[in-house]
């Protein structure tokens, strides 16, 4: 299999599961541009990094016939030591069966003992029939799905949510006046949820999710839930490609938002940061700095509002998604001193804390220091274990269990996070 016939098995992988360029590139650790090059077969690869694209991408050990691929290093001669050849193919069907095994099952974790994993796509359009509750209830139950999400508990919140967005829906529609408009603002905020959960799961149940939760929100009058549903639809935006939409749309938000009030102060904010991601993600430099430094600036003037968001509005935020967008700008090295002040600690939420871990991973495998990049996965896995079986960290950690450099710990680390068969 030659490197046109490898790049069209990459392209053909990432369009049956919906991806752009920029997502395989980011869980990959490649510009869109290096990608669309690999994908026509004008960019050669190296084994171990198109065992990380086949990995993320959920590709079948029979389709690889790397060693038969001209130009591509064999796993025996990278990794310097005495293994033979036979061994390494041993280990290369382990971890791509160990991959496609654990990503078929569920992408972020397996859920309660006995229950199959929750299909988003689905579960959306067939909502199970629920019947109206007392809001108070309502908004209990949804605080309680929230923390769950904070605390990264996927599985359990993936088997929450359908019969929570019902519940939200048939309270809504039995509701009148005032009371509508709360029910508007639950169900607003399930959305939310299951449009986080979606992005996860690289799903493009998002779309829908997000899109819900802004109707809901607007009918709600309530700006914050406004603009919690809104840098929903952005993410979603941002995913497939269209970057540019989606800081205008964040960019747009943030305007009409009164920065005077905490609370909208607050949500402004974190707009901002996300407004500041996705300009990265379209290598528009001037604009994601400009956007974090503005972010900066309002979490001088507003004090964060804790539980307000999934993300709190704090300067120690903003230093994660600085990281973030140096990562993704192609600048690692420019994002080292801001890891060294970061104080993820100070982090109040078990998902968050999970991302600066992630985002600092990267950073240390684009600078190729692979026992700083380990470092870091065992502390996302510290953080929150469901969120280390997730594809984009599956393929850093196979990245690191065929690269150059053997580091201790990789391959057990591996096996008990889905990335390798045990």
């Amino acid at each position: 299999m030659g490197a046109v016939e490898i790049g069209a098995l990459l392209r053909g992988a990432r369009c049956a599961a919906r991806l752009t360029q920029t997502e395989v590139g980011q869980a990959c650790d490649y510009s869109a541009s290096a990608v669309s090059r690999i994908e026509s077969g004008k960019l050669h690869i190296d084994y171990p990094t198109l065992l990380k694209f086949a990995a993320f991408l959920r590709i079948a050990p029979e389709q690889l016939r790397a060693s038969a691929v001209p130009g591509m290093t064999n796993v025996a001669t990278v990794a310097g030591d005495c293994r033979s050849v036979e061994e390494d193919e041993v280990r290369r069907r382990e971890l791509l069966t160990g991959v496609v095994a654990a990503g078929a099952t569920a992408v972020v974790g397996a859920g309660p003992a006995g229950a199959a994993p929750v299909d988003l796509d689905v579960a959306l359009f067939r909502l199970p029939q629920a019947e109206p509750m007392p809001l108070p209830r309502l908004v209990a139950q949804i605080a309680v799905a929230r923390r769950d999400y904070c605390a990264a508990q996927y599985a359990r919140l993936g088997q929450t949510l359908p019969g929570l967005i019902a519940a939200a829906t048939a309270t809504r529609d039995a509701s009148t006046g005032r009371a509508r408009e709360e029910a508007n603002l639950a169900l607003a905020r399930s959305y939310v949820l299951a449009a986080e959960l979606a992005t996860k799961q690289h799903s493009d149940a998002a779309w829908v999710a997000a899109d819900r939760a802004l109707a809901a929100a607007r009918c709600s009058g309530i700006p914050v839930a406004v603009g919690e549903a809104s840098r929903q639809l952005a993410i979603a935006m941002r995913r497939s490609g269209r970057s540019t939409a989606a800081v205008h749309l964040l960019t747009k938000d943030a305007e009409d938002l009164d920065a005077s009030r905490d609370h909208t102060g607050a949500v402004r904010t974190t707009l901002l940061l996300t407004g500041a991601y996705s300009a990265a993600t379209g290598r528009d430099r001037s604009t994601a700095m400009a956007l974090l430094e503005e972010a900066e600036q309002e979490t001088e003037r507003h004090p964060a509002v804790p539980g307000l968001f999934t993300v709190e509005a704090t300067r120690t935020q903003v230093d994660a998604y600085r990281i973030s967008v140096l990562n993704v700008l192609g600048t690692p090295d420019e994002a080292v001193t801001v890891a060294n002040r970061l104080n993820i600690d100070r982090i109040p939420t078990a998902e968050r804390r999970a991302r600066a871990w992630t985002d600092i991973a990267r950073m240390w495998n684009a600078l190729g220091d692979g026992q700083q990049t380990f470092c870091a996965l065992r502390q996302v896995e510290r953080a929150a274990p469901q969120e280390v079986r997730r594809p984009a960290l599956r393929a850093l950690t196979a990245g690191l269990l065929y690269g150059p450099t053997r580091i201790e710990g990789v391959r057990e680390f591996a096996a008990r996070t889905g990335a390798l068969a045990g």
